[in-house]
């Protein structure tokens, strides 16, 4: 059974190479194309300001983070989520530097190298594989498959994770039943809410065709052929 973990991080920002750190984290779990409910959030405290750029994109605040856990407080339950999973990430080797960094901060070495205890599945190569030559921001992938982004006035990471999730199950084979992320277990409030379908929805009936309604078909498409002209391999 497949377990995918969809992620998304927010940071004071970039690169990780001049000690920006993380600031959030967002993950939703999805397991045989279904979100589970089971979600990991968590704001971090990250011992250094936000860089008023990176404010502007996600808005969090060095006064909002100055009451919130380290990553040395939430390393162990956080590695617990994620281990064992696929990660999906859109532009992973971002957001895997950081968590990466934060570990190795820790003197953490067993868990500095993600790809150790997870494998990681980018999005962005992904979708530059199958749509070269266009936009493939996560805002562009959600017009291009008409997953709802109207509440993402801001990047959060857990609405972020949200999204990608829509977006991931569309890019790998359509829609499937979703649940609210809210719903289940994980740590942390999510930082917005999408209308999702409810797992427990009726689902529709497939009804299948009667002997004459088959009969009926075969000799529609037998008239079919003959004004045609050709064969119809339909």
């Amino acid at each position: 059974m497949k377990r995918y973990v969809v992620l998304d991080t927010e940071t004071t920002g970039m690169p990780v190479t001049d000690g920006h750190r993380i600031i959030e984290i967002g993950c939703v779990e999805v397991i045989e194309r279904r979100l589970t409910g089971r979600h990991y959030h968590v704001y971090i405290q990250p011992d250094r300001e936000v860089d008023e750029g990176a404010v502007a994109v996600h808005g969090i605040t060095d006064e909002y983070l100055k009451d919130k856990p380290r990553f040395k407080d939430v390393a162990d339950e956080f590695y617990e989520f994620i281990k064992g999973a696929e990660l999906v990430i859109h532009n992973a080797p971002f957001d895997v530097g950081f968590i990466e960094n934060e570990y190795a901060l820790l003197g953490q070495t067993e868990r500095s190298n993600i790809t150790d205890y997870c494998t990681v599945l980018d999005t962005l190569v992904m979708a530059r594989e199958r749509h070269p030559g266009q936009r493939n921001t996560l805002d562009a992938l959600c017009s291009r498959y008409h997953v709802d982004n109207s509440q993402r006035e801001l990047h959060g990471a857990l609405l972020d994770a949200e999204i990608l999730a829509d977006v991931f199950l569309h890019m790998t084979g359509g829609q499937s039943s979703l649940l609210l992320a809210g719903d289940g277990e994980g740590g942390g409030q999510g930082a917005g809410a999408i209308r999702r379908l409810a797992a427990d929805r009726l689902t529709a009936p497939v009804l299948a065709a009667s002997a004459a309604e088959l009969e009926a078909h075969r000799a529609f498409l037998q008239d079919l052929a003959k004004i045609s002209g050709r064969e119809l391999d339909w």
